[in-house]
């Protein structure tokens, strides 16, 4: 499989290699009524950053599509920072415990 038909991840837009930590993201929390609604393909780490910074209400309510995630100006920091980083990169979220 070459690189052309590996996913790229719509947060960071960096391909998705399947050796990459990677996870299913649901746009809209399932706690808050997103089971079976649209998810997308993210690396973990970005993953991991969005859980870290936003509670699922926010999620919910403010930030459910890749587009204003993106537009946020706390994950656009951290967009930036792991878009320099290789496609399997991963290390521990910088924006600490998970919020509920």
């Amino acid at each position: 499989m070459g690189q052309g038909s590996e996913p790229i991840c719509p947060l960071c837009l960096r391909r998705i290699p399947p050796d990459a930590r990677q996870s299913l993201h649901h746009l809209v929390p399932r706690l808050k009524g997103g089971k079976g609604g649209p998810v997308v393909l993210l690396h973990q780490i970005c993953h991991s950053e969005i859980h870290a910074r936003f509670t699922e209400a926010e999620l919910a309510r403010e930030l459910n599509t890749v587009e204003k995630l993106r537009a946020h100006p706390d994950m656009a920091k951290f967009l930036a920072w792991v878009a320099k980083r290789p496609p399997t990169f991963h290390s521990r979220s910088a924006g600490g415990r998970r919020k509920r």
